[in-house]
């Protein structure tokens, strides 16, 4: 079970209430690979301090949609999660209904349904009432740095050897990344990085957290040979972000157990 660092939730914290009162909610950007404990910390801080937490995860593209995009530009938009399969305009419009919510207003919060693989109606989407104190935004590639046309040159892994050889498929995400991607960056008033020790833990991580998703103690090994399959989609920003390619105001190193070892950066 993910447990958050109390000492990184008061760091936030003293951020939040230093704020200007008069101004709108400030937004917070807390970034990390699948399994390091961002969900976790941003709805701790939500919780303690009257926060709105938003998560990439909840504005995936439908399912429809993202097939489509698997049909019109490349087959693995078909996966979700890459820069390209989130609707950043349903993001952006939930963004500035929080920062323009008063005491008496309510703001539904976009869901999705990972089982389903689809957006949930809007009807049962959780709603957030009046002002927060902050907006807490958390999702995997927040300030993820588009990479030279050299970096992209190679794969980095076997999935994009067999089914990107052409490299279209890292093209897109790119340009994602350079495009609506940067420019969601630029609405962050400060953005954590939760840099995880190596691209091997990303694995045990995640297979941690379905273990614990389905009450078993660990995985068998075909579950989590299909983990490790999944999160290829992740590696090559995963890597390039571990490695420096993320603008982050405030970066936590975390060990194997997600325990915060070395902090760089202020908030």
């Amino acid at each position: 079970m993910t447990r958050v660092d109390p000492g990184l939730v008061q760091t936030i914290g003293r951020w939040i209430e230093q704020a200007d009162a008069d101004a709108p909610p400030p937004i917070l950007g807390i970034a990390g690979s699948q399994g390091s404990g961002k969900s976790t910390l941003a709805h701790a801080v939500a919780e303690q301090f009257g926060c709105a937490a938003l998560s990439l995860d909840d504005v995936y593209l439908t399912k429809a949609e993202r097939q489509a995009l698997a049909r019109d530009v490349h087959p693995l938009f078909a996966t979700r999660g890459p820069p390209g399969t989130h609707d950043l305009g349903l993001l952006n419009r939930v963004l500035d209904r929080l920062r323009s919510a008063g005491p008496g207003d309510a703001t539904p919060l976009p869901r999705f349904d990972k089982l389903a693989d689809d957006r949930k109606p809007e009807a049962d989407w959780p709603v957030f009432q009046g002002r927060p104190a902050a907006i807490i935004l958390e999702g995997w590639c927040l300030g993820a740095q588009a990479q030279t046309q050299a970096m992209l040159a190679s794969p980095v892994n076997e999935l994009e050897r067999t089914r990107d050889a052409d490299g279209r498929w890292r093209r897109e995400i790119n340009d994602g990344l350079a495009g609506a991607y940067a420019d969601l960056t630029t609405r962050l008033d400060r953005l954590i990085f939760l840099r995880a020790p190596d691209f091997a833990r990303v694995l045990d991580w995640r297979s941690e957290q379905e273990a614990g998703l389905l009450g078993v103690p660990t995985l068998s090994p075909e579950h989590r040979a299909a983990i490790s399959d999944f999160i290829r989609f992740y590696e090559r920003l995963t890597r390039h972000m571990m490695d420096g390619g993320i603008a982050a105001d405030f970066t936590a190193t975390l060990d194997p157990e997600r325990h915060p070892v070395a902090i760089t950066g202020r908030l």
